[in-house]
């Protein structure tokens, strides 16, 4: 045991020494590893007018039985599509995107539960118009033709690469901007730039009169006008920046 607690003394006697002569770091090794960064967010925003229209209308039956409810659906919306296609959209713009029949139900007696008194069915159509002229036409084909539900119109772009480098453009200009009054706040000059992120771009449509299901009679409707507006693009990036005190009392380069 003596032999033991002598051989640890000698151990710790050799590594005083050595400890007192590593070197320890400085301040300004400290700089060198880890350089102050000023790290600041942009956003931009590109706005243009749309060239493209999403339509999604269809009809709404309701029936005692589900045959004769997925009948009167069926006949509507043969006759819905036909009348968008004479209206001048392909067949290839046109797409069924919801189908749906379900029983309806009424509360019985307390010992029997709800029953069933019939059946709802539903057929809705997605048209993308490249010609906006058509959008109003498209809407009161199909009203006219049986369709009695509107579920809303989108507007957008075929293409948005241009408006989103023209937003991501303005994101990089609004983040120097704020960077360089931080900057000046902080008496600190922007060295170079050490890392850009994206944070990514986003289409905006405007706002859809028609947003919404709402019933619809077609004998109702006078001519359905639609104004397009305009579409926003939105863009984020970050960017950091390598920082460096300005020199004594004197201005920042």
């Amino acid at each position: 045991m003596r032999e033991t607690l002598k051989l640890a003394v000698i151990a710790l006697a050799l590594a005083a020494p050595l400890a007192a002569q590593a070197p320890r770091p400085t301040g300004s090794d400290w700089k060198d590893l880890e350089p102050p960064i000023l790290t600041v967010a942009g956003t931009g925003q590109a706005r243009v007018a749309p060239d493209v229209a999403t339509v999604r209308l269809g009809v709404l039956a309701q029936a005692p039985t589900a045959r004769e409810a997925q009948d009167r659906v069926n006949r509507s919306g043969q006759a819905i599509l036909d009348a968008i296609r004479k209206a001048g959209i392909p067949a290839e713009r046109i797409q069924t995107t919801g189908l749906a029949l379900n029983p309806q139900y009424a509360q019985g007696r307390p010992d029997q539960g709800p029953r069933i008194t019939g059946y709802q069915a539903s057929n809705t159509v997605t048209v993308r118009v490249e010609d906006l002229s058509k959008v109003g036409p498209v809407i009161d084909a199909g009203l006219a033709a049986g369709a009695n539900n509107l579920d809303g119109v989108d507007f957008g772009l075929k293409d948005d690469s241009a408006a989103r480098a023209t937003a991501l453009t303005d994101a990089v200009r609004s983040a120097r901007t704020k960077a360089e009054a931080l900057a000046r706040a902080l008496r600190v000059k922007l060295v170079e730039i050490l890392e850009v992120a994206e944070g990514g771009v986003s289409v905006s449509p405007p706002p859809s009169p028609f947003r919404g299901r709402v019933a619809l009679a077609a004998e109702a409707i006078a001519t359905t006008p639609v104004s397009a507006g305009e579409v926003g693009v939105e863009a984020s990036v970050t960017i950091r920046w390598r920082i460096a005190p300005c020199p004594g009392d004197g201005p920042c380069s």
